[in-house]
C-alpha cells in the first residue's frame, strides 16, 4: 500500500482531490497539522465528491507526531529542490511519499536530513511547481505502475457499452 503524506496542506480543494486519488488507488492519506482548513470543510468534501467516506486517512498534530507514530517509515519527499527524478526510484511497498504545503513546499530543515529520499518531477525552469493534486497523482500512479497496478481494475468492458447505431462511424 502507498501512503501519501500532506505536510500542512493549505487549500481544501487540493486535499479533496488528493483524497479522491487515494481512494482510487487504495492509498492511505496522512494529513499533518496545521492545515489551512478544517477537515469537514465543504470544499474538501466537494472536491472529493462522494468518495470522502471511503478514504482511509489519519490526522497528526505535527510532523514530530507523524514521525513518532510511524517509526521506521521510508519517506520519499517530493520537492523541486531534489536532484533525483521520481521515476528513477524503486518505491517500496508501504512507503510514504510526502508533499509540502502549497505556498512553501517541504521545509529545508526536513529535506537536508535525508536528501537521498528527495525526488522531483521534471519541468521547465520557468515553472515554480505543479499543482499539488497533479504532483500527487503523478507520483502515486508511478508507485502503482511499479507494483503492477495490483488490486486495481486494469481493463474496461466495451461489451457493456450501449452504442447508438445511428451515430456509429
Amino acid at each position: 500500500m502507498l501512503n501519501i503524506v500532506l505536510l500542512e496542506p493549505e487549500i481544501p480543494a487540493n486535499t479533496g482531490n488528493i483524497g479522491r486519488t487515494c481512494v482510487a488507488l487504495g492509498a492511505k492519506l496522512h494529513l499533518i497539522e496545521p492545515m489551512g482548513f478544517v477537515i469537514n470543510d465543504k470544499q474538501v468534501k466537494r472536491a472529493g465528491l462522494d468518495y470522502w467516506d471511503k478514504l482511509d486517512y489519519v490526522i497528526y498534530d505535527s510532523y514530530p507526531d507523524f514521525l513518532r507514530l510511524n517509526p521506521g517509515a521510508v519517506i520519499y519527499m517530493a520537492t523541486t529542490k531534489a536532484k533525483k527524478i521520481y521515476s528513477d526510484v524503486e518505491y517500496e511497498d508501504d512507503c510514504y511519499v510526502m508533499f509540502g504545503k502549497e505556498s512553501a513546499g517541504i521545509p529545508e530543515e526536513i529535506l537536508v536530513k535525508d536528501p537521498e529520499h528527495a525526488v522531483r518531477i521534471p519541468m521547465y525552469n520557468d515553472i515554480r511547481s505543479l499543482n499539488l493534486g497533479n504532483s500527487v497523482a503523478i507520483l502515486a500512479y508511478e508507485f502503482a505502475r511499479q507494483h503492477g497496478f495490483s488490486n486495481l481494475q486494469t481493463e474496461g468492458d466495451l461489451h457493456r457499452l450501449s452504442w447508438d447505431k445511428k451515430n456509429d462511424i
